[in-house]
């Protein structure tokens, strides 16, 4: 039963996270974060549970979520015409996993805050950032006058 609580919280977590990206239009939005955060609960609790009686780290299996997040994040990352975008999803995507292996190891206090924070920083920060660190587009022009003598 327990099992399945750890489950149930981390996609309500996920849900949580992913509906202010699902919002943003994001390309990894509501369904993406209950997934990566419940798949990760998932693998710390097998990893936890399936392997601690054979002598093993059952932190491996884990860590390996951390890397295989990564992935999931640089799909979301897109880069054209001098900028770079999806940043924060990915940031974002990572922070979901990080939550459900906490959720799966039963640090409930630490996934909670680790939610709050990350809903501060996805809402309340957003405002502050537009508010006063606008980016200013800017372009510069060059032009030269081409002296005909010199290439002959």
């Amino acid at each position: 039963m327990d099992t399945i609580i750890k489950l149930i919280i981390s996609a309500l977590i996920g849900a949580l996270i992913g509906t202010e990206r699902e919002f943003r239009n994001r390309s990894a939005g509501f369904r993406t974060h209950i997934l990566v955060a419940m798949g990760s609960c998932l693998i710390m609790i097998i990893s936890s549970e399936a392997f601690a009686d054979q002598g093993t780290d059952p932190t491996r299996i884990a860590a390996q979520v951390v890397s295989g997040i990564g992935f999931l994040g640089a799909g979301s990352i897109m880069q054209g015409k001098g900028s770079v975008k999806g940043l924060t999803t990915a940031a974002n995507i990572w922070v979901c996993g990080a939550i459900g292996l906490a959720i799966g190891a039963g640090m409930y206090k630490e996934a909670i805050s680790a939610t709050a924070i990350a809903l501060i920083a996805l809402t309340i920060l957003n405002t502050v950032a537009k508010r006063f660190f606008k980016k200013i587009d800017s372009s510069i022009e060059v032009h030269k006058e081409v002296d005909d003598d010199l290439y002959e």
